[in-house]
């Protein structure tokens, strides 16, 4: 049986070590920038953070279609057709080109009216310092959804390690930019925008130009066209739409949350964003395995190998809840030592050391049936369910709640971040439900 398998330990290895180390370097990145802006004063730090979430709506949906194109070449790949599979990779690359140009551009132009109606309430220094951010960070917006579409073709033939050290140069980039334009020119927020800005277009050069390289699976060696092709975009969009509908919402559910979150004052706003940094850190294996599982179940599902599927499925998140409680107990230990880097105000270290603490217990049990195990339905094209549960979970539970426990038990942002635990544990029983049936693995069935 075991010669059978798709993949071997030594495989997923390969997969999931650099993807750790991958989501590490980006996580230890956005702690660096948030660490350096900080030195500018909670203003910009906090301005910094409120077009943070804006920026990550946008990231949410080129991921979602580079999901969507990942799956479908996984699929290619499962059924050993190469061609097909570079062929889907070239038309998720050209629509998202044409779909990022689109969003930079209604980026910059309405970018006043879109931070004061979502942000209007924030201080006049906070709204400076987003203004000039978001115009900053628009601009890489396209490279960065390229880079994003490329890196997930990668993960789907089983190619981690080079993202990895193309995720390593761009963020090394990215640290020294701060250093330099924050500190040596004293550019402050600005700064920080173009060094991000700078190191996401060197990052997109250098994976573009590989996937032309025709010794991978998948290249885009004979593949260049503008004209797109109505099938395989459709195929793309059927995962991704759903995908990106689901995430869409979920991002725009957040900010709507961070505008509550603007009403407790800067101290709550700045601990928000240093809880939301240090909770990456939390989540990171759960993170990495996540796109691991959709890239191999999309090649098990390819196959039709459906039992495989499932076996990958229950292996990798055993891994991903033991890394995750291991890292959850030296959060319960040592959380007033991280938040410490930081430098924040007494009234925002403590209330960051309690928000933390919580979310490390809660993720433990919750995280990786609600974030993780859904991949799986996913990569079987399972996405409307999965997008009608998150959508509910979100919109009902999460924000629903987060206003109740802050408005009529005045708790304030812990409120918010506990209504955030409720949402992971109502989408975790579905999610479970749904896997443990059967109907999932006829959806593809169906389509063939």
């Amino acid at each position: 049986m075991q010669e059978k398998m798709l993949y071997s330990n030594k495989d997923l290895k390969k997969l999931i070590i650099p993807l750790i180390m991958e989501q590490l370097l980006s996580i230890l990145v956005g702690l660096a920038d948030t660490v350096m802006i900080a030195g500018e004063g909670e203003a910009a730090m906090s301005g910094v953070s409120l077009v943070d979430t804006i920026n990550i709506l946008i990231i949410n949906v080129f991921t979602a279609l580079a999901t969507g194109g990942a799956v479908v070449a996984g699929h290619s790949l499962g059924q050993k057709d190469a061609k097909k599979a570079s062929t889907a990779g070239w038309q998720l690359v050209l629509f998202c080109l044409l779909t990022s140009l689109i969003v930079t551009v209604l980026f910059i132009g309405f970018h006043d009216p879109l931070l004061k109606g979502i942000f209007g309430q924030v201080e006049a220094e906070v709204m400076e310092s987003a203004k000039t951010y978001l115009i900053l960070t628009a601009i890489s917006i396209c490279p960065l959804a390229l880079y994003n579409a490329c890196a997930a073709l990668f993960r789907a033939m089983g190619d981690s390690k080079t993202t990895m050290w193309i995720s390593a140069l761009m963020n090394g980039l990215n640290i020294v930019g701060n250093a330099i334009l924050i500190y040596g020119a004293k550019l402050g927020v600005a700064g920080a925008a173009i060094s991000t800005s700078f190191s996401r277009f060197v990052a997109m050069i250098i994976i573009f130009i590989m996937m032309f390289q025709t010794k991978r699976t998948i290249n885009f060696k004979g593949q260049v066209t503008w004209k797109l092709n109505g099938t395989l975009i459709k195929k793309i969009l059927h995962i991704g739409i759903p995908n990106g509908l689901e995430n869409s919402l979920f991002q725009l559910g957040k900010i709507l949350l961070l505008s509550l979150v603007t009403t407790f004052g800067t101290y709550a706003i700045a601990a928000n964003s240093i809880c939301n940094a240090l909770a990456c850190f939390n989540i990171l294996p759960g993170t990495a395995i996540n796109y691991a599982l959709l890239s191999v179940a999309s090649v098990c599902v390819g196959a039709g190998e459906y039992e495989q599927a499932r076996y990958y499925t229950r292996k990798l998140m055993k891994i991903a809840t033991i890394c995750l409680a291991a890292i959850s107990l030296v959060f319960l230990l040592f959380t007033p030592q991280l938040v410490g880097i930081y430098q924040a105000s007494e009234q925002t270290t403590a209330l960051s050391v309690q928000v933390l603490r919580w979310h490390a217990v809660l993720a433990i049990f919750f995280w990786i049936p609600s974030f993780t195990l859904p991949n799986t339905l996913r990569a079987a094209g399972d996405v409307i369910w999965t997008m009608v549960i998150a959508i509910l979970s979100m919109w009902g539970f999460r924000i629903g709640a987060a206003y109740i426990f802050s408005y009529y038990f005045d708790m304030g942002l812990m409120g918010v971040w506990i209504a955030m635990t409720i949402d992971w544990i109502f989408r975790a029983i579905c999610y479970v439900l749904r896997y443990r049936g059967n109907k999932w693995e006829r959806i593809m069935k169906k389509q063939a």
